[in-house]
């Protein structure tokens, strides 16, 4: 028995010897086939262009303001189960590639293939504007194919020459609409009251909690830049397809999203009915040989780009997403923009700053963090000019409001300078699940962070709380007034939370141009006095082992950013300055 007990030992640890040495053959020819597959990426970061080459724009996944360096690894992990996430693509490297298509004479032209990409009026209109300018600057085409457009993809398209459509396709032409969702009657029957806490008629973002339709002051505003942005589409789509813009809104109202495909062609709003394999000869035909080559967004992102080679620097701060107080994993935090401004205040080559706002809003005490940072770099000499993308409003406005200039987009959503707070009462679900509370404090108000939550606020605590959200108020008019210069009487008689377009911004003295981030950054430059410099982004861009290493390990969860941020939310006061973020349907 004993003799046959260490036999079988022997065999399984030479068994495991085996599989040791077997395991460590594997992954050092593992690391050196990757190693081999990295060096041959990155040593060919820069793309060389064909001579007949053409543009691929890819009118899908979700459209952000600065993309990512190129990752070599995303398209390989895209088909694994648990990476196959949607594309972002980044509105910087779209216009940057128009602009290479334009003065590049190896490429012939641009292919806008798709029509789903998730993006606002003031991003499409920005890459439509530069589609138009390419086709007049350099006499060059762009078609568009695609399966189905949602009404701002097309409107997007109609930049296009002619506009090929799959004999299946659909165009999503039928108005526009905002809609929301209120939460007063649910929360009834669970036992939560929302107690509301705010400044401004038109402040109605946190409406969902306390009503259960669309107040008429949000029905104005809303309907107002609804208009707005449909006139838009509507007056460039008729200009490109040669329709009246009577009969467009005719067929809006004969809802083409469910017309048969050759009424798109008998309407003009499409020209031809083709498969998609049957593209490739109308691309032969275009880019005069049967050897183009597309280049993806990607792609075409990463052949190089000729330098000014300027002592001078303008420096482009991007801030996208909510505005959150530090401690959040996403967004814009006043801790990551004040790191980024002090990078760019330290840099003597710098003379002039464009702050690149795409923000809803977000905390309070952030917005004035960010707002006395750009006051920093005023005061260290450097202009500072906002481009607004499709939002800045509420406290994007209040971090925009401080600069030399203001350029917004059209259809830019802003304005929005109103603050409100939120507290939970959750003082009948506990009752009707049988949880009590109970405790004792030093002093009268000791325990009112937490029982204005389990128990709701005394007439006393809300007039207390209200006085928060009214000194806020004023703080935030005060810092608009002072931006702006004008009185703050003046500022409040346009404030109130009201929304407004871009295009309506100028006439009340919140913005003072329509333009887009390339205008911004000539506004700066004669702000500067400089007529040569190189450009600095901000924050740098994501180095893509970085980004590797992030995709396989995983960063966190949606529900652990969640409670990540409900941790934030439970050591502070939940006082924002926020309207609805809208989707454009």
């Amino acid at each position: 028995m004993q003799i046959i007990s260490n036999n079988g030992q022997q065999q399984r640890r030479g068994g495991c010897l085996r599989g040791c040495l077997i395991g460590l053959a594997i992954y050092f020819g593992l690391s050196f086939l990757l190693g081999l597959m990295l060096g041959d990426m990155f040593s060919s970061s820069n793309v060389k262009l064909d001579d007949y080459s053409v543009y691929k724009l890819e009118l899908s996944g979700q459209l952000i303001e600065q993309g990512q360096e190129s990752n070599p690894f995303a398209d390989m992990l895209s088909d694994v189960p648990g990476y196959g996430q949607t594309q972002a693509v980044g509105l910087d490297q779209i216009l940057d590639n128009i602009r290479l298509a334009e003065t590049n004479e190896k490429v012939k032209g641009i292919y806008l293939y798709g029509g789903s990409m998730s993006m606002m009026p003031a991003s499409a209109k920005a890459i439509r504007d530069r589609l138009q300018q390419f086709k007049q600057r350099s006499g060059k085409w762009i078609i568009a194919y695609s399966d189905h457009y949602n009404a701002t993809n097309y409107y997007v398209a109609t930049a296009a020459d002619k506009i090929y459509l799959n004999p299946t396709a659909t165009i999503g032409w039928h108005g526009l609409l905002a809609q929301k969702m209120y939460f007063t009657r649910l929360m009834e029957k669970v036992g939560v009251e929302m107690q509301i806490l705010k400044v401004g008629t038109f402040k109605s973002a946190v409406e969902p909690f306390f009503r259960t339709s669309m107040s008429e002051a949000d029905k104005q505003q809303t309907m107002l830049y609804l208009q707005g942005i449909w006139e838009e589409y509507r007056a460039a789509v008729s200009a490109s397809r040669q329709i009246s813009e009577a009969d467009l809104d005719r067929y809006a109202d004969e809802y083409m999203g469910i017309q048969q495909p050759d009424k798109y062609v008998a309407y003009k709003l499409a020209d031809t009915l083709i498969y998609r394999e049957d593209m490739d000869e109308v691309l032969r035909v275009m880019s005069g040989s049967k050897d183009y080559k597309l280049m993806s967004t990607g792609k075409l992102a990463q052949v190089e780009r000729p330098k000014a080679k300027s002592p001078n620097r303008i420096a482009v701060l991007y801030a996208e997403g909510n505005i959150q107080n530090d401690g959040a994993t996403d967004g814009i935090t006043a801790k990551g923009i004040i790191k980024q401004v002090k990078e760019i205040a330290k840099d003597d080559q710098v003379k002039a700053v464009v702050f690149r706002v795409n923000s809803p809003g977000g905390s309070a005490d952030a917005s004035e963090e960010i707002w006395h940072g750009v006051k920093t770099l005023q005061a260290k000499g450097l202009p500072v000019v906002v481009s607004m993308g499709d939002y800045a409003a509420s406290g994007g406005y209040y971090i925009s409001c401080a600069a030399d200039y203001i350029y917004a987009e059209p259809t830019t959503l802003t304005g929005s300078i109103g603050i409100f707070g939120t507290i939970p009462n959750v003082k009948k679900l506990r009752e009707k699940i049988g949880l009590d509370v109970d405790g004792i404090s030093t002093h009268k108000h000791s325990l009112m962070e937490a029982t204005m939550i389990t128990n709701g606020m005394d007439d006393e605590e809300q007039a207390m709380m209200q006085a928060t959200i009214e000194r806020g108020y004023d703080l935030f008019t005060r810092r608009c007034a002072d931006g702006r210069k004008m009185t703050q009487d003046d500022i409040k008689k346009i404030a109130e939370g009201r929304v407004w377009l871009g295009k309506d911004a100028i006439g009340i003295g919140l913005v003072d141009s329509l333009g887009n981030i390339e205008d911004a950054i000539n506004k700066a430059a004669a702000l500067a006095s400089i007529e040569s410099y190189d450009i600095n982004y901000y924050p740098e861009k994501k180095d893509p082992i970085e980004e590797l290493m992030q995709m396989l390990t995983g960063e966190q969860s949606d529900e652990e950013k969640l409670i990540a941020r409900l941790k934030v939310l439970a050591k502070e006061p939940h006082v924002l300055m926020m309207m609805e973020p809208v989707e454009i349907k």
